[in-house]
């Protein structure tokens, strides 16, 4: 165990931290990560890496070489970042600087600002808990010197390539947060804790939310209810809060990563849903938590799928242009990708392929006959094209999505 740990901090993986047997830290490649980071930093100086607390943001930001690792939480590197300008002349040329939960910053967007357009050559990581515009303190976007790239939960595929983790079960229920992933048993006060500390250290801190009962009380009602459409008004009801204060605290939620909107795509039909909105949450772990589940049955596992897929679309880049299709009869797609205009893909997540019904798809193909479709499932390994009912429906799994696979001509059905 020595030995591996040793040549593991030697070779400088790509890597998240774990415990084995609960004495000894060990570590695990995250390579997907560290090539999008690498990409993004060819293009623009700055990438903000964003993703809910414990998720493995400093984990794998510390793992560059050369980097210059700072805490914005300490006092010590508010006064090294007090002249920011000379403390970025004093770095090396091509240097990676990792600026750590950097809306603890006194005025973070001067400091980033001032990196980005005096000192290009410098590399920087600026990781956070939410999104740029959480908090006030950034009155500059850096329009053109950023790329922004979400950290969700571990994913399924890197479970499988990476963490040598093939339980499907375990990662629905366990989640993907490193900690409880890892961890050999389920320990609900992992899950409490973890949401008092993102009221107190994300919300209340950034938004300003003093109504700490209420707030939780509705996270926890779209936790349970995540993956459905959602009720504004039986909400507030539920949550003991008005209507205006559940979309701002939905808003919060969302700009902090708990929550993923879906808006509803719709166009020609008369019966389609228009306005009201599916919420997923970020982690499946979270789901099960307030739901009290312990074990799985097989309409579980088609819900927490749902999860896993959306993570991986919007780990692949596919987060602006996701949404879903219902019509007022009940029938419903998945998740839709908006493509170019009149086209648009469709993605349906079953965990068993031979039991897909196509009757949605048929009708929303005869609305929308432009696009692709495609079905995901853990059981494909390799990619096949199969004919259902005049459709031409492409089986893959997680991992060609994540492979950039979700391309092909554009065909009418």
């Amino acid at each position: 165990m020595v030995l591996i740990i040793a040549l593991a901090d030697k070779l400088k993986l790509y890597l998240t931290f774990g415990r084995l047997n609960g004495n000894y830290t060990f570590m695990i490649k995250r390579p997907l990560w560290i090539k999008q980071i690498e990409a993004s930093w060819r293009e623009r100086p700055i990438v903000w890496f964003s993703g809910v607390r414990r998720v493995g943001k400093t984990s794998i930001a510390k793992m560059f070489e050369s980097n210059v690792y700072l805490n914005c939480d300490l006092p010590s590197t508010l006064r090294q970042l007090e002249d920011s300008e000379l403390f970025f002349k004093s770095q090396k040329k091509g240097a990676v600087i990792i600026l750590d939960e950097v809306h603890r910053l006194h005025d973070p967007s001067r400091v980033l600002k001032i990196a980005a357009d005096a000192f290009p050559s410098l590399r920087i990581l600026a990781t956070g808990s939410s999104t740029l515009h959480a908090t006030r303190k950034f009155r500059d976007s850096l329009t053109g010197r950023k790329w922004t790239i979400y950290l969700p939960p571990v994913l399924w595929d890197e479970c499988l390539e990476n963490f040598d983790e093939r339980d499907l079960d375990k990662r629905m229920l366990h989640g993907g947060l490193p900690e409880p992933l890892l961890a050999g048993h389920k320990n609900p006060d992992f899950f409490g804790e973890w949401l008092d500390s993102y009221y107190a250290r994300d919300i209340s801190e950034l938004f300003s939310v003093r109504d700490r009962s209420g707030f939780l009380s509705l996270l926890k009602l779209l936790l349970f209810q995540s993956g459905g459409l959602i009720d504004i008004t039986k909400l507030a009801s539920e949550a003991g809060v008005s209507r205006p204060t559940v979309k701002a605290h939905m808003e919060a939620m969302a700009v902090a990563h708990a929550i993923f909107p879906l808006t509803p795509f719709h166009g020609n039909g008369r019966r389609e849903i228009v306005r009201r909105p599916k919420i997923y949450a970020f982690d499946t772990g979270f789901v099960t938590f307030v739901r009290g589940w312990n074990s799985l049955r097989d309409e579980d596992r088609g819900l927490l799928w749902e999860h896993l897929v959306l993570d991986t679309l919007r780990a692949a880049g596919y987060g602006s242009h996701i949404g879903y299709w219902r019509d007022k009869n009940g029938r419903e797609i998945d998740f839709v990708l908006r493509r170019e205009r009149d086209c648009v893909d469709t993605i349906e997540c079953k965990m068993d392929p031979n039991r897909f019904d196509s009757s949605s798809l048929e009708e929303f193909r005869r609305l929308y006959p432009k696009g692709n479709n495609w079905l995901v499932s853990p059981q494909i390994d390799a990619a096949f094209l199969r004919r259902l009912k005049n459709l031409d429906v492409r089986f893959i799994s997680t991992r060609h999505i994540l492979e950039n696979k979700l391309t092909g001509k554009q065909k009418s059905q």
